[in-house]
């Protein structure tokens, strides 16, 4: 697969999960970081946080696309500040940059975002900070 097919693949994924009832221009956009995607996959995973909930530092070996399905999540990536992201809102994590916070807004709402890791087949897709 090419970098346009799996990109094309990536934002169909997301327009389905975009509620019907949105109407919306551009959503998201970041430069790529100049790799060759041979040997890669891509796996979707979606990361269910409770009210209050959140998870370990950590990493990912390839490019992550997170978009945020319910609630609000607060994530701090690389040397970045922390931000929250709402229902719609989209981040980007690059190969092996720390995820140094990600965590539930709401301590009453649940939160849930959908991951869509490219990486090399075979690696670990999450590892400990």
């Amino acid at each position: 697969m090419d970098r346009r097919a799996l990109l094309a693949s990536i934002g169909a994924l997301l327009a389905q999960a975009q509620t019907s009832d949105r109407s919306r221009g551009v959503v998201f956009q970041h430069d790529l970081p100049d790799l060759t995607l041979h040997g890669w996959s891509v796996t979707a995973v979606e990361v269910s946080y409770a009210p209050g909930g959140g998870s370990a530092a950590h990493r990912h070996p390839g490019i992550t696309i997170a978009y945020v399905l319910e609630g609000e999540v607060v994530s701090k990536i690389g040397d970045g500040p922390e931000k929250t992201y709402r229902t719609g809102e989209m981040f980007l994590e690059t190969p092996n940059e720390l995820h140094g916070v990600s965590r539930n807004a709401s301590t009453t709402k649940p939160a849930r975002l959908l991951a869509i890791l490219l990486a090399e087949k075979g690696k670990q897709l999450t590892t400990p900070a």
